[in-house]
């Protein structure tokens, strides 16, 4: 089954996407860590993408399109997928039609004040990458898993999670249209508990 997650930042796909990964098989193609991981390692790619990511803005669609094009021919992506913060534009789901059959498209519903409190107490480890909220930790500046600095995301500090809902609100809300008169489109509320709406996103699913 090839799967496209969409909803506002915040929303809870990338959460979601690596539970599916974890729980039942399907890879995770997250657009978003690919992108930071060129940043980190200093790629002319990411040296590209950081200044449109850092001020909340989204990546030019060439750039997106060639890595997702490169990451779905590999081995692991031929029985099945979670696509993460791809497409953004219906510039890039027209790309992506001609790249590979999508089955179902996720629409993961979430009020805007949920999504503030969600991505203004997100801290990710500068050493290995696990996510966290601020509600479940004790110290707020060191990684319960492997002792590493916490930090906030360039693009969750305040300013910069206003701006990504509106550039969503523009350039990404228009995919819900797209997919649903494309018949693929399903709606999911997940405002509530991760593991009730994780529930909810496996019954749409029918797995």
């Amino acid at each position: 089954m090839n799967i496209i997650f969409l909803g506002a930042p915040g929303a809870g796909k990338g959460t979601h996407a690596s539970r599916l990964k974890a729980e039942k098989g399907f890879p995770q193609i997250s657009t978003g860590d690919m992108l930071r991981t060129n940043i980190a390692e200093g790629t002319p790619l990411g040296l590209s993408a950081k200044q449109f990511i850092d001020a909340g803005e989204l990546v030019p669609d060439e750039v997106v399109i060639g890595m997702v094009r490169e990451r779905l021919a590999e081995a692991d992506a031929q029985n099945g997928f979670v696509l993460d913060g791809f497409p953004r534009t219906v510039a890039q789901a027209e790309a992506l039609a001609g790249i590979a059959r999508i089955d179902v498209v996720l629409n993961l519903e979430v009020t805007e004040d949920t999504v503030l409190k969600r991505l203004g107490g997100r801290r990710v480890c500068a050493s290995c990458g696990a996510v966290f909220h601020t509600s479940r930790l004790e110290d707020e500046s060191v990684c319960p898993l492997c002792g590493g600095k916490l930090i906030q995301r360039a693009d969750d500090a305040p300013g910069t999670i206003l701006h990504r809902l509106e550039v969503y609100h523009e350039q990404t809300e228009p995919l819900i249209a797209h997919y649903a008169q494309a018949g693929l489109l399903k709606n999911v509320w997940v405002d509530g508990d991760a593991d009730e709406n994780y529930r909810d996103i496996l019954q749409a699913l029918g797995i």
